[in-house]
């Protein structure tokens, strides 16, 4: 039997669009690249999401990835405010989840400066019924420790437990702990794999 549906939040339940939010600052596709190799695509931007950095020390690190667009990248990350914007399905799919009795949980690598900055992206948060933000742990996902922390907090048994992630890394470590697991591409994909799986967990 499956109880609990755990969701991440970037491109699942909300749209992570920072190429978007890069290129609409007026960035040039070669610029943009640049910035993108210097934050988000290197492994500093877990530090935003682990939450154990003051937001000028992480900047700190990407000037240092890239020193000749300092200004650039100080400039952009002024305000992430349009980096996750909110998805219209999220809460329609929360809610009947949580009607046909579901208890509905996330689990995100999430930072402090886009959860405020990007509020209304999450919307759908007091739909559900809690879960991890990474930043409030100083932990990330696919951090044992993590999935550990999310199982003891909420009671929960990991085989009635499946977690939707868009991330390959993510979903390995979840089934360590005997989760089942959904790789997320797209909303029809998605919802009917976990329709499938919810309907054979109840044969």
């Amino acid at each position: 039997m499956i109880r609990t549906i755990i969701f991440d939040i970037g491109n699942v339940l909300a749209d992570f669009r920072w190429k978007e939010f890069f290129y609409e600052l007026g960035y040039d596709d070669e610029l943009l690249k640049r910035i993108g190799k210097a934050t988000v695509e290197s492994s500093d931007w877990c530090e935003y999401d682990r939450g154990l950095l003051t937001d000028e020390e992480i900047i700190e690190r990407f000037v240092e990835n890239d020193p000749e667009i300092e200004t650039e990248l100080r400039e952009s990350l002024k305000d992430t405010k349009g980096m996750v914007t909110p998805r219209d399905k999220a809460i329609p799919w929360i809610k009947e989840l949580k009607e046909r009795g579901y208890q509905v949980l996330y689990l995100s690598n999430f930072s402090h400066k886009v959860q405020v900055e990007c509020a209304e992206a999450l919307d759908f948060l007091p739909y559900t019924d809690g879960g991890i933000l990474s930043w409030k742990e100083g932990l990330i996902k696919p951090q044992p420790e993590i999935y550990a922390l999310l199982l003891e907090r909420f009671q929960l048994i990991p085989q009635e437990c499946v977690f939707l992630d868009d991330t390959a890394k993510n979903l390995d470590a979840a089934k360590e702990f005997g989760i089942h697991t959904i790789l997320y591409q797209n909303q029809e994909q998605a919802y009917g794999e976990l329709e499938a799986l919810l309907a054979e967990a109840k044969q």
